[in-house]
């Protein structure tokens, strides 16, 4: 529970703005009485335990404040509203009974509405399907101030839009759009048009992976950059709201540097199931970090973009509407970039794109439960899906698993359509989940001892629209791993499709609740085309992520976080070589091309700090190694991993690409010759594996250096290492002269052997091989 005394005010913008001098009845469509009063309820100063749900905003018209309390009355939400002054005031508060969509008994959403510490007769959220102003009577006010607070009844996803107070009885709020979005801007002082935030080089709209990747790049070459993100954190689908990992493949040659900047936003820890997928491991502040320690960027958190200024087929500005004050920014810019996701932008520049309906894969709202080691009673759900005698992951026969509870199965919406149904979908997995809890807590009577835990209220999509390029990746494409001299975004995913499971649908056809995963395997990594990131019809607007130019078969092999976020590094390259020719995304192809290709193989991240250098290790003192004829005793993969990695030159161990692998049947053998005799005194070996989340790990346990002395193998003196667990091992030795050295690896971290590479060094100031 949140005490509102103990947290930070909210943004510092009144709750309530007053409407004293009405103007003109011709200067506004949606008139209002004298001493009207608006409070958002968005912009309360504490939300107690009301979360701040803006997802749906599109549709219905406002960002809103959920009682997410699973089961248990949430701490009330409160504010200070200022009057005009002291009478009787008539009060309408916008809301709606969410289980009346369905006819469902129970009216689960109930709150009250408390001014001064008293509660209004009326109770709210008890009637209608659709957003509406529900009448609470009147009330009086006392003075010219006064306390209101929102109380929370059930815990069960009660809602609440804006409330209204008028000292006009007769007064109605509007309650559609345009008269209404005219109505709160006027009451909240904002004006008519937005305030000017621009220019910029490049405007991206989305702030999950692919956004926050396609900003970074551009902002490090030197692009201004604004990123308009509509919910307090980074990361969409890969942050704390939704708690989804990442997937795909990264950092693959021809393109090792084509990652970099995924693997500067990936978390170090993760879960996947269950409770122990907790908040903390999305590392939300460390992402923010990222982008804030860009100066190119203008972060704009809590900004819903939702129009699209066009003129002559080109998109000229966004329009950007903080989600708590309302206050609207437009933003012009040269580029656009739609990561959003959905094709919000695209849809509003008139973008061309597909959409499946029905048969897309669904969204999710996943959840868990725990143990809280006491009996914990669970209330009956009447107005929940009744799941009383229906199988569900998890119920098992008498032997529950409450690990399969909400995962990435608990998935709903494939027949409908994602932008219109969006509350519905995700309502009818709140639905789902607690008709689950109740089969199982008050049917069942299992986990006596068991909670819900936590429940994402931002829903986790897989698909929705996908805007159309210049090519359009397909099923075929992958199969046959055809090839695209633009081809640079590797996959790491197979496809990858969810639809309705039949052994849970019985009952719920056309609104199943558990997916099934379908896999299509293909020859792996296919590359994406440029061509698939920039809009073929809008000149100055590119995608990255989910809304990319592929279609329903292939978007389950490209929708993964991993390969959007290397959509978003190679549109903020390709949009800095739009800005360095003075062209648009589609001319980039057709004549700049290689400079593209140049940028993705220099790649956009903050470069690893290499492997530590030893004392010893001085500019005069050459690598012998490096002129020398590298052989091995075995391969894991010698065209992926060959032996020359080895004496290369390239201690990039951020790349694992640039490693050899051996075999699996140790001791493992480097040998290195040279036409000559070489002396050598000194050696450093870098082993090991890095982890996604930018991790060393692996490094090879035991192994020895020897030399050659014409009849048989010797080992160096002092160049033996046991229990080893440095990824850069160095020493020195006394001198050992040879044509033949080798590297004996006994034990790796596991059967295999994982290196970098292999330097020796001859004293210093020896003449370089």
């Amino acid at each position: 529970m949140i005490v509102c005394g103990m947290v930070v005010k909210r943004m510092a913008v009144a709750a309530a703005v007053l409407a004293l001098i009405a103007p003109p009845a011709a200067a506004q469509r949606a008139e209002a009485p004298r001493h009207t009063v608006l409070v958002e309820a968005e912009a309360f100063d504490c939300y107690g335990g009301w979360l701040h749900d803006s997802q749906f905003m599109d549709q219905m018209g406002s960002p809103f404040l959920l009682a997410h309390g699973l089961g248990e009355p949430v701490a009330d939400a409160q504010t200070t509203v200022r009057f005009p002054a002291p009478g009787a005031y008539r009060v309408w508060v916008r809301t709606r009974d969410w289980v009346a969509t369905w006819d469902a008994p129970g009216a689960p959403g109930r709150f009250q509405l408390l001014v001064d510490g008293t509660p209004l007769e009326t109770v709210f959220g008890t009637e209608g399907a659709e957003w509406h102003w529900q009448d609470g009577g009147e009330v009086e006010i006392g003075g010219r101030s006064a306390e209101v607070a929102l109380r929370d009844l059930t815990g069960f996803a009660g809602r609440c839009d804006a409330i209204v107070f008028s000292a006009d009885p007769d007064f109605t709020p509007p309650n559609e759009d345009p008269d209404m979005a005219a109505f709160r801007r006027r009451m909240l002082g904002l004006p008519e048009q937005p305030e000017e935030a621009g220019p910029f080089d490049l405007v991206v709209v989305g702030g999950g992976i692919a956004g926050t990747c396609a900003a970074v790049a551009a902002a490090r070459l030197d692009l201004k950059v604004a990123l308009v993100q509509d919910r307090p954190v980074l990361g969409g689908n890969n942050s704390s709201e939704v708690r989804v990992w990442l997937h795909g493949a990264r950092n693959v040659q021809p393109y090792p540097r084509l990652g970099d900047i995924v693997r500067e936003l990936e978390q170090q820890r993760r879960a996947h199931y269950g409770p122990a997928n907790t908040a903390d491991l999305y590392e939300d502040d460390r992402k923010l970090d990222l982008v804030r320690d860009e100066p190119n960027i203008t972060l704009l958190l809590e900004h819903r973009m939702n129009a699209a200024e066009m003129a002559d087929g080109r998109i000229v500005a966004v329009t950007a509407q903080h989600t708590r004050t309302g206050r609207r920014l437009r933003l012009a810019g040269r580029w656009f970039a739609d990561c959003t996701g959905d094709g919000n932008l695209g849809a509003l520049a008139g973008a061309e794109y597909e959409k499946t309906l029905p048969g897309r894969m669904g969204q999710c709202n996943l959840w868990n439960v725990i143990d809280a080691g006491e009996p914990v009673d669970f209330p009956r759900t009447p107005w929940a899906l009744d799941l009383s005698d229906k199988p569900f992951p998890g119920r098992g026969n008498g032997r529950p698993d409450p690990i399969k509870l909400g995962g990435w199965y608990w998935e709903s919406g494939f027949d409908h359509d994602p932008f219109e149904k969006d509350e519905y979908i995700r309502d009818w997995n709140f639905r789902a989940m607690y008709g689950a809890w109740d089969a199982l807590k008050n049917v069942d009577r299992v986990l006596p001892t068991y909670k819900l835990n936590w429940s994402a209220h931002i829903s986790g999509k897989r698909e929705s629209r996908r805007l159309l390029g210049d090519v359009q990746v397909t099923l075929d494409d992958l199969l046959e791993q055809r090839e695209f001299p633009d081809g640079f975004v590797a996959t790491g995913w197979a496809v990858d499709l969810h639809l309705p499971d039949p052994r849970y649908e019985k009952g719920f056809e056309g609104d199943a609740f558990i997916a099934r995963a379908h896999y299509t395997q293909y020859p792996r990594p296919f590359r994406v085309p440029y061509r698939a990131l920039y809009a073929r019809n809008v000149p100055n607007l590119f995608m990255a992520g989910r809304c990319i130019s592929v279609t329903h078969e292939a978007l389950g092999a490209t929708r993964v976080m991993r390969t959007g976020g290397l959509m978003g590094e190679v549109v903020g390259m390709a949009a800095a070589v739009c800005r360095r020719h003075d062209a648009d995304p589609r001319q980039v192809y057709e004549r700049y091309l290689d400079d593209l290709e140049e940028l993705v193989l220099r790649g956009a991240g903050r470069p690893l700090p290499g492997p530590p250098k030893p004392d010893w290790l001085t500019d005069d003192r050459p690598n012998v190694a490096r002129s020398a004829a590298v052989s091995v005793s075995s391969h894991y993969d010698a065209e992926r991993y060959p032996a020359a990695n080895l004496n290369d030159g390239n201690v990039d161990w951020g790349n694992n690409e640039a490693r050899w692998i051996s075999g699996d049947a140790p001791p493992h053998h480097v040998e290195l010759t040279w036409d000559a005799p070489q002396t050598v005194s000194a050696a450093r070996i870098i082993s090991g594996y890095r982890q996604p989340d930018g991790r060393l790990v692996g490094a090879n346990r035991e192994f020895v250096l020897q030399y050659h002395d014409g009849d048989a193998w010797r080992d160096i003196p002092g160049a033996r290492a046991a229990d080893n667990d440095q990824f850069s091992w160095a020493a020195e030795f006394p001198p050992v002269t040879s044509r033949r050295i080798r590297l004996v690896i006994t034990a790796g971290s596991d059967r295999r052997a994982r290196l970098w590479e292999v330097e020796l060094y001859a004293t210093p100031g020896s003449e370089r091989p």
